[in-house]
């Protein structure tokens, strides 16, 4: 039991290692663009079949998938978790080799992190992050949750930083 739980502890670290933007290089293939596609679904099912290979959509795709951001029209980054060989596409920044099955969801044929595994990353991530996707979801999160983040589960290091982040998500669209 120890093991499995040290085996744990130690897979969530890795993957809470800050990520770093991809830069776009002609060497490498292209992913289908957003504009091209009526709904985040259609693209990011586009995506994954291009890349070809088992992925977990993460950050800002992962909340398009359970429905809490419409994304933007014009992405470029795709956040994932999956092998080494995805970053050969522009755009893909990888978040690590493998997360929890306990924190991955499946919807539409589409795997994705759940939503306290994304309010994790993007708190890990967040100096390299636009906060806007997760504000808003964490807003819809809250009005469709009966105003209350009831089954959220924050880590004590993002305790602080979430606080911050549920008021400007209860102000976002009262503004």
């Amino acid at each position: 039991m120890v093991s499995l739980l040290e085996n744990r502890v130690q897979g969530d670290l890795v993957n809470r290692r800050t990520a770093v933007l991809p830069e776009y290089d002609p060497q490498k293939s292209d992913l289908p663009r957003r504009s091209d596609y009526v709904g985040a679904t259609h693209w990011l099912r586009a995506v994954r079949e291009c890349i070809g290979e088992p992925i977990v959509f993460a950050l800002d795709e992962a909340l398009m998938c359970q429905g809490l951001f419409g994304g933007r029209s014009e992405e470029y980054v795709i956040w994932v978790y999956g092998e080494d060989s995805v970053t050969r596409f522009n755009g893909v920044a990888l978040l690590s080799n493998r997360v929890s099955a306990y924190s991955v969801a499946e919807k539409s044929g589409l795997l994705y992190t759940d939503f306290n595994r994304t309010l994790a990353d993007s708190f890990a991530n967040e100096s390299i992050l636009d906060m806007q996707g997760i504000t808003e979801a964490v807003s819809k999160y809250y009005y469709c949750n009966g105003e209350n983040f009831e089954g959220i589960s924050i880590a004590p290091e993002y305790q602080e930083r979430f606080e911050k982040l549920a008021k400007e998500a209860i102000a976002y669209y009262d503004d």
